[in-house]
């Protein structure tokens, strides 16, 4: 790590992040290291991506990393992921949400089943891990930040209603929260991907796929679709001093997507 001063508040803060194992949470883990702050690695076990490799890139910035299974589906293993921050780095200081999944389902093909899982996972997940959080964070306060999507979001997505809901109704949600939690010092935000190179967009049986989003970055501003290296120093941010005075807001991260003239 540098040796410079940082001010951005986060040396020494614990965050807990579900969808730890890959993509945007071990990208956001590994960030977090380079700020000083600890980490609890919420993980699904039958995700096919290692923690531990998550871990290891931790430790190799220089900071600490707990990994936990969960599955956000079930309130008391939310729980236990919350309390095992306390019970190993003595508070919990930063939630961060990432955890989600996607499967495309054209409304013909739509099972209750099939909506009610995506909900339970992309949004009712969120709404576990933060109030989970809530409770353990001390007067000091904290910040939390969901990670929506550009579909959703902002767009909508033919064949992943199910997924636009979820992310959509998260922007609600986190509006609430933010007034409801911020007489306690908690922050409550949301940020908005774009198009990012993902394990996720990178499936090309539910989302772009490899050659999707290589041609994505034809129609984008910026010229190509965003890191998750990117999106998780804007989370770092949204969750650092330097934003003290942000909260109930979505921050779109897109490389310039949604305000570019439809040619």
């Amino acid at each position: 790590m540098s040796n410079l001063t940082r001010d951005d508040g986060l040396e020494g803060k614990v965050a807990v992040i579900s969808g730890a194992g890959s993509g945007i949470g071990r990208a956001l883990a590994v960030a977090y290291a380079r700020a000083g702050a600890k980490t609890v690695a919420g993980y699904f076990p039958g995700d096919p991506h290692d923690v531990h490799e998550t871990v290891d890139a931790v430790v190799e910035a220089g900071g600490e990393c707990l990994p936990v299974p969960v599955d956000v589906r079930d309130s008391v293993q939310v729980d236990r992921l919350a309390a095992a921050a306390v019970r190993q780095f003595g508070s919990v200081d930063i939630a961060v949400a990432s955890a989600g999944i996607l499967r495309r389902a054209p409304l013909d093909e739509m099972t209750d089943e099939a909506w009610n899982d995506m909900l339970s996972v992309d949004l009712t997940g969120v709404l576990r891990l933060f109030r989970s959080c809530a409770r353990l964070m001390g007067e000091g306060g904290g910040s939390m930040v969901a990670v929506s999507s550009i579909a959703g979001g902002v767009y909508g997505w033919d064949d992943h209603a199910h997924y636009a809901a979820s992310k959509s109704g998260l922007l609600g949600l986190c509006r609430s929260l933010a007034t409801e939690l911020a007489p306690r010092g908690i922050r409550v935000n949301t940020v908005i991907p774009g198009l990012i190179e993902s394990p996720q967009s990178l499936d090309a049986q539910n989302s772009l796929g490899p050659e999707g989003l290589k041609a994505a970055g034809s129609f984008i501003p910026r010229g190509r679709v965003g890191t998750v290296d990117e999106l998780a120093r804007t989370i770092r941010f949204l969750t650092s001093d330097d934003a003290a005075y942000v909260t109930g807001q979505q921050l779109i991260v897109d490389g310039g997507l949604t305000v570019r003239w439809p040619s």
